[in-house]
């Protein structure tokens, strides 16, 4: 099973979301809660705040663990992992997505999501101490 984290930032009482242009084809041109994989030997907020300064330009901050969703694609089992986090500092720069997207919680869903963060998505629509 690979751990990988994904983060969850707000922004103006919306959600920042980024279509995948790169990697597995089970994810390329869908919409996801941007992160990645945690190396080994390293925690899962520095491997947040690691991937969202690679794949973005942008310095965060991992505030909490909210849920996570372990998924089975074809070829690999992800336990992916959601952190609320904080915007610090940095303007987006685009690595790994085509375009990013701040949307309302409840419009989430709507988003050709990535399988693993559609059960995330669902969570975060539902929850009632996220902002609305």
């Amino acid at each position: 099973m690979i751990k990988v984290v994904a983060a969850l930032i707000e922004k103006n009482g919306k959600y920042l979301i980024a279509r995948r242009s790169t990697g597995d084809e089970n994810v390329l041109g869908k919409w996801e809660f941007p992160g990645g994989k945690v190396k080994e030997e390293e925690t899962e907020e520095h491997a947040i705040e690691r991937e969202i300064k690679e794949e973005f330009e942008m310095n965060i901050k991992a505030i909490n663990f909210i849920t996570n969703n372990v998924c089975e694609y074809p070829n690999k089992t992800i336990d992916l992992r959601l952190y609320e986090c904080k915007y610090l500092s940095g303007k987006f720069h685009l690595h790994d997505h085509s375009e990013y997207k701040f949307v309302d919680k409840d419009e989430i869903i709507n988003f050709d999501l990535c399988p693993a963060d559609i059960p995330l998505a669902k969570y975060i629509k539902d929850s009632k101490v996220l902002r609305r």
